[in-house]
């Protein structure tokens, strides 16, 4: 069987390593990506897949603590896969991976819930940094991509009146939804029904006058309402 046949399936890992899955296309950067993190102390590769639609398929056989997500992938696109990824498991650190660093990728990965953002010709040795840094809550991003995210909240600015007449509570419903949250997730955290968030949700969207989830996260962000 084939190193990358292996790490599809998903190898067993030590209690305390970490744990980091990978989809990516590109065959040879897909192994290398596998070889760095299989074999770098304390870490694990749990996964490797050329695919969205085969990782959500695999991963959940050998789920891992993080997972280094390449943007520009045939069929689902990575930012649509971190999207799904965080609604079926919200604790997963997603890591963005790419040549791309332009602005509406970025806010796109970021809005998705990705933790960070790392352009695919970072050094072996700040990858996996940066992977522990998001596993431990922080945000890695490339140097190129910081200053991108600076420049681009800096030109944001704020409606004059910002809050859209949102109620404390569905504003800590749209807090949740940033975090990363869904339907039932959300519901369990404010020990209501799933239907009591759908409810509320309507109001929120139409307050703000957005038709999804993602557009409300954004304009939320936008408007530095949370």
């Amino acid at each position: 069987m084939s190193r990358e046949a292996e790490i599809g399936q998903g190898l067993t890992s030590p209690p305390s390593a970490l744990r980091v899955a990978i989809v990516e296309d590109h065959r040879e950067f897909r192994d290398y990506l596998a070889a760095l993190v299989g074999g770098a102390e304390g870490f694990c590769c749990t996964g490797s897949y050329r695919s969205m639609e085969e990782a959500l398929e695999k991963i959940a056989h050998n789920l891992p603590d993080a997972v280094l997500v390449d943007i520009g992938l045939p069929g689902m696109s990575g930012v649509e896969g971190v999207r799904v990824l965080k609604e079926r498991y919200p604790q997963l650190v997603l890591l963005m991976q790419t040549v791309y660093e332009d602005d509406e990728r970025i806010f796109d990965a970021l809005c998705a819930g990705a933790s960070g953002y790392l352009l695919k010709k970072t050094q072996p040795a700040r990858l996996l940094e940066g992977l522990r840094e998001a596993v431990s809550g922080g945000a890695p991003m490339s140097p190129e991509v910081a200053r991108r995210v600076i420049l681009l909240f800096r030109e944001i600015r704020p409606p004059e009146r910002a809050d859209y007449d949102l109620t404390p509570h569905e504003i800590r419903i749209l807090k949740l939804l940033v975090d990363g949250h869904n339907y039932k997730t959300a519901a369990a955290e404010l020990k209501v029904t799933p239907s009591t968030i759908n409810f509320h949700l309507q109001k929120i969207y139409e307050k703000l006058q957005v038709h999804s989830k993602s557009e409300a996260v954004a304009k939320a962000l936008r408007s530095r309402l949370v």
